[in-house]
């Protein structure tokens, strides 16, 4: 689904920091490579919900993989891959974002970066597990023990351990909650989520609907804007209740002006997607 996620949606240490709220995504490019920033930020938070039509009446979410194209400003950055796949027990899923730059970018931003998150679904709502994501060598990874209401881990070499909140969420993981509230059609208005080392609060609010053409058809969408307190920049994205509300498009603002844009080029869900891989 494109994010929505916290205000860092990136939460790896490249020179571009992007936030997510998954529907909550704020880029903030840095000097060195602004456009490249902007393909993690909308990336991540339109990734975030890629998913085909699912069944109103399925209890979780329908395995897909789906391809956004990424722009800074209006020049293509970069793509997006999402994939999400049924984990080893019931209820449980691996979801998989990878963005990769290119064109003149890549000289930059040569590593791709790749985030996943372990998640299970437990009272119709998102339960992250664990969270990995890593560029070259920058890497973050984030254990979530819920019985004894912990997130421990390891942030750039920087030791992890925060108190849990009920409904917290990783950057990667609220991307599929948001899917999941705006089936049942009862989106919280915040959501607390961990973003490297920091649990952060984001505001979640539906716009209303709108027709939207897209590289897959014209599409009825539902609009949802993402914002931190007392930050200037707003995440906004269209999910398509026709898909699963998979999120088809994503801007990222500041002051009223676009500076990142990310739109949707293909989702399917394909018959045999490979298995997860083992968890520790």
């Amino acid at each position: 689904m494109m994010p929505i996620s916290p205000m860092n949606l990136k939460p790896i240490a490249l020179p571009v920091s992007a936030a997510v709220a998954l529907v909550g995504v704020a880029l903030a490019a840095s000097a060195r490579a602004p456009a490249a920033a902007a393909l993690a930020s909308v990336a991540l938070a339109a990734s975030a919900a890629a998913s085909p039509a699912a069944s109103a009446d399925e209890p979780g979410i329908a395995p897909f993989v789906a391809h956004y194209e990424a722009a800074w400003k209006g020049i293509s950055v970069g793509t997006s891959d999402i994939q999400l796949i049924r984990g080893d027990k019931p209820g449980s899923y691996q979801y998989t974002w990878t963005i990769t730059a290119h064109g003149v970018f890549r000289l930059a931003y040569h590593d791709d970066l790749v985030q996943k998150s372990w998640l299970s679904i437990v009272g119709d709502h998102v339960r992250p597990d664990r969270y990995s994501g890593r560029e070259g060598a920058s890497s973050v990874a984030i254990d979530f023990d819920w019985p004894n209401k912990r997130a421990t881990g390891v942030s750039e070499t920087k030791p992890v351990d925060l108190k849990l909140q009920e409904g917290t969420q990783d950057v990667m993981s609220i991307q599929v909650e948001v899917m999941l509230d705006l089936k049942r059609g009862n989106l919280p208005r915040t959501f607390q989520i961990i973003d490297k080392d920091q649990l952060k609060e984001f505001n979640y609010t539906q716009e209303g609907k709108a027709k939207l053409r897209t590289a897959i058809g014209e599409l009825d969408t539902v609009i949802v804007a993402s914002q931190r307190a007392g930050n200037n920049r707003l995440l906004r994205m269209w999910f398509a209740p026709s898909l699963g509300f998979v999120p088809v498009q994503a801007e990222r603002s500041r002051d009223g002006k676009i500076e990142i844009a990310m739109r949707i080029k293909s989702v399917d869900r394909p018959a045999d997607i490979t298995p997860p891989e083992p968890r520790p």
